[in-house]
């Protein structure tokens, strides 16, 4: 879609004047996934780190401004030596620590996080993990995590939302979707995932991914679906419940 609009804080966002932008965007970080290609690499850690600080005017002095640099170097487990390298000097689970210090530097009340350790190795992918989710209760942050692996979602979320073709298909609180799914796309999703769906009995997705330019009329998921009737073809579901939301025809 290239319609919509997006909210923060009661405020949205395409509507803000200019001048107002930066102090909004000063509440809103990103991590991204791939940790080097989101770093000049051709400039040192610190320049990096003091990007944001300078955009905001937040450091004018350079003696403070260095000892935010180390404080934030230390809230990721880096050393502060740490400074004066280049991206490339460093691991990928350490150039994350680098990409997340940068983020957490204009304290941020809200992180996206975009497939942070998808590029990571599964024992650095716990480390990073165990970080985001100290920093988290530390400094009350809020993350949107975006992730295809649901033994991340089940460790680091609080809610949970299963997209299907860009839409809504199922929400609610982890504890509650993820022990016992309502959606048959999340089912299928948790059948596939042994570690987090060990005790979910459903039939399985069948056929082939439809094109999200060209997706299919009534619900997008129902060519894929084993419970799939005529109703399903001719109308979208609309996504109904409170706390815990579900967009399907067959589930009442």
């Amino acid at each position: 879609k290239t319609s919509g609009s997006i909210c923060f804080q009661n405020q949205r966002l395409e509507v803000k004047a200019k001048e107002n932008l930066r102090a909004m965007r000063r509440k809103l970080q990103i991590i991204f996934q791939d940790p080097y290609a989101s770093m000049n690499p051709k400039i040192m850690i610190k320049d990096s780190l003091a990007e944001g600080l300078k955009a905001q005017n937040l450091y004018r002095n350079k003696q403070a401004l260095n000892t935010r640099l180390c404080e934030l170097l230390n809230q990721v487990n880096l050393p502060e030596s740490a400074l004066e390298q280049y991206p490339h000097e460093f691991s990928g689970g350490q150039r994350q620590r680098v990409a997340i210090a940068r983020a957490l530097s204009v304290s941020p009340d809200f992180i996206i996080c975009d497939e942070p350790t998808s590029a990571l190795d599964i024992s650095v992918q716990a480390q990073i993990l165990n970080l985001l989710n100290q920093l988290k209760k530390e400094f009350g942050l809020t993350y949107l995590f975006i992730t295809h692996d649901l033994s991340v979602v089940s460790y680091i979320a609080d809610r949970v939302i299963v997209m299907y073709l860009g839409k809504i298909v199922e929400q609610g609180f982890v504890e509650d979707v993820l022990k016992n799914a309502k959606h048959p796309y999340t089912q299928a999703l948790l059948a596939s995932a042994p570690d987090v769906g060990k005790t979910l009995q459903v039939a399985n997705m069948s056929g082939e991914l439809p094109s999200p330019m060209n997706p299919p009329l009534g619900c997008a998921y129902h060519p894929r679906c084993p419970l799939a009737d005529s109703s399903c073809k001719k109308s979208v579901p609309e996504l109904k419940g409170n706390l815990w939301q579900v967009a399907c025809h067959k589930v009442i």
